[in-house]
């Protein structure tokens, strides 16, 4: 069984460079593979391996300037969801393009996911979703507003266009692991909103914590490595993916005419040229040939 760590934490870093070389170092030699993002803001990332390798990643982690105490889920799954593993030198740990956003300033009241169903039911609460359209096209919590938004970078222009709708409302906020509501909620402090909340732990907590029976969760909750999505208790969903455009699709989208395996699906089959068609054709022909691996 693969132990999978999903972690964040949001700490100045003076030289995120100088910590890349030894978390590389240390995840591949106990057999851990993902991505974990550095940036002056933190670091961020999904990662796994072995149960004894990601405790020995997590102490590695808690011991780094100001990260002790630091943010990080675990699930499992029954067989490796990365191929490689990657430490990446980033501007944003998860990108908003927003520079006065410091999360360490203040954000939204952390709410634990027990006392989640409750706050969300509230006739004075608005839930939103801080998502990518193709994220809650799967699943999202019921009753949540969805942005449509294609990145995070364009939320912030969504709620400017949008903010006259909430006027008087408390603002409920939700994301797969929380560090993206770090972000949006200090955004809407620093808009003036005062009552903004956060489901602690996010998506990935409710499902482990919360019984199946109990949940206003619908659907299923994208995750971004091999496993595509996963449901309640975070047992691994029905999705596949595309390999083109990485969005989640579903056995009977690959009956669509749009569907060719490793070249498009119906999202995004006007998305690319017909150069870059060839391009992923010819990759997933390797692919299928063994001559490489996908990544």
């Amino acid at each position: 069984m693969i132990t999978v760590s999903a972690l964040y934490h949001f700490t100045p870093f003076d030289d995120p460079a100088a910590l890349q070389g030894p978390l590389l170092s240390l995840c591949e030699h106990e057999g851990i593979k993902g991505t974990i993002l550095l940036a002056h803001e933190g670091i961020n990332g999904t990662v796994a391996g072995p149960r004894a390798g990601i405790e020995r990643l997590w102490s590695h982690i808690d011991a780094l300037p100001g990260c002790a105490g630091f943010e990080h889920k675990e699930s499992t799954a029954d067989a490796m969801p990365f191929k490689r593993m990657k430490v990446r030198l980033k501007k944003e740990i998860v990108t908003m393009g927003q520079p006065n956003v410091d999360p360490r300033a203040g954000t939204g009241h952390y709410v634990d996911p027990a006392d989640w169903n409750a706050l969300i039911q509230s006739p004075d609460v608005a839930v939103i979703d801080t998502r990518n359209d193709y994220e809650v096209g799967i699943g999202t919590f019921e009753g949540a507003i969805d942005p449509q938004t294609k990145t995070f970078r364009d939320f912030p222009q969504w709620w400017e266009d949008n903010k006259d709708r909430f006027h008087n409302k408390k603002i409920a906020m939700f994301c797969t692991g929380g560090i993206r509501c770090e972000k949006s909620t200090n955004f809407l402090i620093g808009q003036g909103v005062e009552d903004v909340y956060h489901l602690k732990g996010g998506i990935l907590k409710y499902l482990e914590d919360v019984p199946q029976e109990d949940s206003t969760w619908e659907g299923e909750c994208f995750v971004f490595d091999n496993r595509v999505s996963v449901g309640h208790g975070l047992v691994e969903g029905s999705y596949d993916q595309c390999f083109a455009c990485r969005r989640p699709i579903t056995e009977a989208d690959k009956n669509r005419p749009e569907y060719r395996k490793g070249v498009q699906c119906h999202q995004c089959a006007d998305e690319y040229s017909d150069d870059d068609r060839s391009r992923f054709a010819e990759r997933q022909r390797q692919i299928d040939a063994g001559e490489i691996t996908p990544s």
